[in-house]
């Protein structure tokens, strides 16, 4: 995460040299906003939503922690600084660039999602030794001059797609023994626990979590090793259910998309209202989980709370179909 941005959030009205920085980081990504220069007007805000909606974060017109940290994140190109492993891990475009040619070349360095990682670190260091390279793990001026010289000029591939479609494919096609995650971000506990009942009458393995910090919730969920996660929230008002699965550069979690379609389905079927078809995002929940995972919004508030039996049946469904059909698009 990069550090925030003095007076964060930024929202319609504000003004200074925090608003004037953020406009220069949206202009250098191709959104310009004349005319408003050091304060944040129309253009802005707009630019704002313009940029959410290309990065896959929530689309609100306000300069956030994920917004401004997706702004660095953007500014970075390969060759801009050295990239290794380390805690935090580092993060940005040019992450993503170097991610991509790896898994282009063969060398699989898992998702392609800006995070540099054990598994970029494995498939640097295994590219590095395969051109004769020093195995140091740094992406430095000599590993970059190999990857120009041996840049694929085949199609992009992604590697971890199809190796999660693969084990899921190999799996069992039941729900029965397999690990599911639950969370939540407050509030629904109750709602989780009917949830846990509903799954595990149909054999699966239930785990509950919950903190309201999307990253520190993605982190419990990873040390549960679960076949699959599904995040639980309210709907805010006004609106009817909502699904989102990992996506971002154009890639996507292929069973993350199925099983957020199949929890579309069955809300639906079971009465809910639906806000649109299931969209990719690159929500940090979502991005920094490392199974299949779905970030479902449960909606009117009303459906969660009186028809809380009804709601859990419906997506203990979903789950089961998407244990036993995986029916994997990879494109």
């Amino acid at each position: 995460m990069a550090p925030d941005l003095p007076g964060l959030p930024l929202a319609l009205g504000a003004e200074g040299a925090a608003v004037a920085d953020l406009q220069r980081r949206l202009l250098a990504q191709g959104l310009p906003v004349a005319g408003e220069e050091g304060a944040l007007g129309a253009r802005t805000e707009d630019a704002i939503r313009r940029f959410q909606e290309r990065r896959g974060l929530r689309v609100d017109g306000i300069c956030g922690r994920q917004t401004w940290s997706a702004l660095v994140e953007a500014g970075y190109r390969l060759g801009d600084r050295l990239l290794y492993l380390r805690t935090p891990y580092l993060r940005g475009d040019d992450v993503v660039d170097l991610q991509r040619r790896l898994g282009a070349l063969g060398f699989d360095a898992g998702r392609i999602d800006g995070m540099f990682g054990p598994d970029t670190d494995r498939a640097l260091r295994s590219f590095q030794r395969n051109a004769g390279l020093l195995v140091d793990g740094k992406c430095g001026l000599k590993s970059l001059l190999a990857l120009q010289r041996l840049r694929s000029k085949g199609p992009d591939v992604d590697p971890a797609a199809l190796r999660e479609s693969a084990r899921l494919l190999s799996a069992p096609p039941t729900l029965f023994g397999r690990k599911v995650a639950l969370g939540e971000f407050g509030g629904l506990g109750a709602f989780l626990r009917e949830l846990q009942r509903v799954l595990g009458d149909r054999g699966a393995v239930v785990t509950l979590l919950s903190h309201p910090d999307p990253s520190i919730l993605a982190g419990q969920v990873n040390a549960t090793f679960a076949d699959v996660f599904v995040a639980v929230a309210l709907a805010a008002p006004g609106h009817a259910c909502r699904a989102s699965y990992w996506g971002a550069h154009g890639t996507v979690s292929p069973a993350g998309r199925r099983l957020a379609g199949l929890l579309l389905d069955e809300l639906s079927v079971s009465g809910a209202g639906i806000d649109g078809a299931a969209t990719p995002m690159a929500t940090p929940l979502l991005r920094e989980t490392r199974m299949p995972a779905v970030a479902l919004e449960v909606g009117p508030p009303r459906f969660a709370v009186e028809e809380a039996s009804t709601a859990a049946s419906a997506i203990g469904r979903a789950v089961s179909r998407w244990a036993d059909d995986p029916c994997l698009d990879l494109t």
